[in-house]
């Protein structure tokens, strides 16, 4: 808890040095964890909102373009969570194309494989600058991916499906 003290006391006497205020209502002090930008920040790392991968869990099988776009915005935003998550969505990405949308059992798949990810999604570690970073990249013949991380916790993974063209390409290029 001092340590915490020291490190509140300096932003707030920079705060004072130069008549600045923080709006009592919009801070929080002394907690193990914060909600922010649909996140959850704690000692441990960060973390998926819970009532958006519930949100995500609960949503039906989409039926129309429209759908299918809310669904991936939601999945999307968590997408640094999710290992391979352009190759596991890439199937209810093609939907999107015009005149695509055919919702076969590939896309159903992908959809309730994305759901089940989120449900197993990790807690990421915060990076700490002073340590080494380790980065672990990976090919396949759908796509190509990344994890990055320390001590071996995720830090953040990054994935996108290879579209037809690219899958036709040479591997240096």
């Amino acid at each position: 808890m001092a340590a915490h003290k020291e490190h509140l006391r300096v932003p707030l006497q920079i705060l004072r040095k130069h008549n600045l205020f923080a709006k009592r209502s919009k801070c929080i002090f002394g907690v193990n964890e914060v909600d922010y930008l649909g996140h959850i920040i704690s000692g441990e790392g960060v973390s998926t909102f819970p009532s958006k991968v519930k949100a995500m869990l609960e949503w039906p099988v989409p039926k129309n373009v429209k759908e299918l776009r809310g669904f991936l915005g939601l999945a999307g935003y968590y997408r640094k969570f999710i290992k391979a998550y352009g190759i596991i969505s890439k199937p209810l990405t093609n939907l999107l194309r015009k005149n695509g949308f055919t919702c076969t059992e590939q896309a159903t798949a992908a959809f309730k494989s994305l759901q089940a990810a989120m449900v197993k999604a990790p807690v990421l570690a915060l990076p700490n600058f002073s340590e080494q970073f380790e980065v672990e990249t990976n090919a396949s013949g759908k796509g190509i991916g990344a994890v990055l991380s320390q001590k071996g916790h995720p830090i953040a993974f990054i994935s996108e499906a290879l579209s037809e063209k690219h899958l036709t390409l040479s591997t240096y290029e």
